[in-house]
């Protein structure tokens, strides 16, 4: 076996949470050679997971839930249908960040003019900005509906303790706070059991679309692709392979140590499918519960997360109408320092300043303080009264703007040698990554021609 075969195999071991000791117990093959354990899926799942989960926010439950309580069942079908070209982009964000061990401002600051990143990390920095402020909004309502007080104390509460957690806690032990904090999605998962719902009619539109040509619908559904795919995943889960690659001592960017590869590209493949996979499923059970509670009883005007968990309660009973409630600061205490960090990460590599969560606060003081700003003027967006509505549809409009050229731009540095070296993308993943930058194209063109026609 060749020194880099060796050293393959003993990194996916370790990926996989397996010690030497543990192979040395696994069971006997007949030739007589020791077989591995079964991996250890939670030391599999990291950047994947966490991206996935974030990208149920607040913002994006109110979506799904405008979704299933103005159209029933009909849209489940986007959920399903979104799921491979979220893979697709995710993973191709997460390769370009393990292979080059830059993020994607990075790669693209060193392929691209300068003046065309610098336009597309501003959009980036503003729209993440207008969400985090929804979001933080989102949850101060949420903890007002529940225990009561001032919703502005818990917009402030929670933008200092998402603070305090992102710049102070050392990365390790903060990815495990935060991938513990995506077991408050499967409050959205009891909650669809609780409720009354007609499995063989939610399994029939998630499996068979039904479309419709009417404004309102298409509307919606480009809604719902914005949400899903969105230019601050893409960035933060590269950006946590290259934290990955930093955290770890025997790992290297495989562009430095293509020996690595085969393990590494196996473990985010496992990561990111399963990590949207999750989204997904979660986002499918936001809708089909509005759908089997507030559309069922004609409530089909939801325009935030606390109006969809409010409107649940005289329906589905204080039971359900609190789990919601309790999913919407669970999600949003993830999504927080996503958004937040997402936009600090895009800004340092723009700018080349040290940026990193792994990073003393006195190596990095510019990133640190990008993520405080991005906190304080999202959070001052709830205290001057700006609409929060108004405020998700311009960040909805600013990511249109960004996403494709973003995406385009990816899947083109990702192809080619002088980006990737050996690693450029197969043609599979080319292909999956290019139908998904043209839906999300399409998507924006729709969203234009929508907004267009005035409905």
């Amino acid at each position: 076996m060749t020194r880099g075969a060796r050293y393959g195999r003993q990194r996916f071991q370790g990926d996989l949470g397996m010690s030497d000791a543990a192979e040395a117990e696994g069971p006997d093959r007949p030739d007589g050679v020791k077989q591995l354990e079964k991996p250890k899926l939670l030391q599999i799942l990291g950047p994947g997971l966490i991206t996935g989960a974030s990208d149920d926010d607040p913002s994006g439950i109110a979506t799904y839930s405008q979704a299933g309580a103005q159209f029933g069942y009909d849209l489940a079908w986007t959920l399903l249908f979104a799921w491979p070209l979220m893979c697709a982009i995710q993973e191709i964000s997460a390769r370009i960040g393990r292979v080059t061990g830059r993020g994607i401002a990075g790669n693209l600051k060193r392929h691209y003019p300068v003046a065309v990143v610098a336009v597309l990390v501003s959009l980036l920095v503003v729209a993440n900005t207008i969400n985090l402020g929804a979001d933080m909004g989102a949850m101060g309502a949420a903890l007002h509906l529940v225990i009561g007080g001032p919703t502005l104390v818990w917009v402030a509460m929670f933008g200092i303790v998402s603070v305090l957690l992102e710049v102070f806690v050392r990365y390790a032990r903060y990815v495990r706070v935060l991938k513990w904090l995506t077991l408050s999605l499967f409050a959205y998962v009891g909650v669809a059991f609780v409720v009354h719902m007609p499995w063989a009619e939610v399994a029939r539109n998630t499996v068979i679309p039904h479309i419709s040509l009417k404004a309102g619908y298409l509307t919606v559904v480009v809604a719902i692709l914005g949400t899903t795919i969105s230019p601050y995943l893409f960035f933060w889960q590269a950006e946590e392979e290259v934290e990955e690659v930093k955290e770890r001592d025997d790992a290297k960017p495989l562009e430095r140590a293509p020996e690595q590869a085969t393990p590494e590209f196996g473990r985010i493949r496992i990561d990111t499918y399963l990590g949207m996979a999750f989204s997904e499923i979660v986002a499918l059970f936001i809708l089909i519960t509005t759908a089997a509670t507030l559309h069922a009883h004609g409530v089909t005007n939801i325009q935030t997360s606390s109006q969809a968990a409010l409107a649940l309660k005289p329906i589905a009973g204080q039971f359900v109408f609190l789990i919601f409630a309790l999913g919407i600061i669970g999600t949003g205490l993830l999504a927080l320092p996503v958004l937040a960090g997402s936009a600090a990460y895009a800004l340092g590599e723009a700018f080349g300043w040290h940026v990193g969560l792994a990073r003393k606060l006195g190596r990095a003081r510019a990133f640190y303080g990008a993520i405080l700003a991005a906190f304080l003027i999202g959070g001052a967006l709830n205290f001057v009264h700006i609409d929060p509505i108004k405020a998700l549809f311009w960040s909805a409009v600013i990511n249109g703007v960004a996403a494709v050229p973003i995406m385009a731009m990816m899947m083109h540095l990702s192809s080619h040698r002088a980006a990737m070296g050996e690693f450029k993308l197969h043609v599979g993943l080319k292909a999956v990554g290019w139908l998904a930058t043209l839906v999300m194209a399409v998507a924006a063109f729709g969203m234009f021609a929508t907004m267009g026609s005035g409905s």
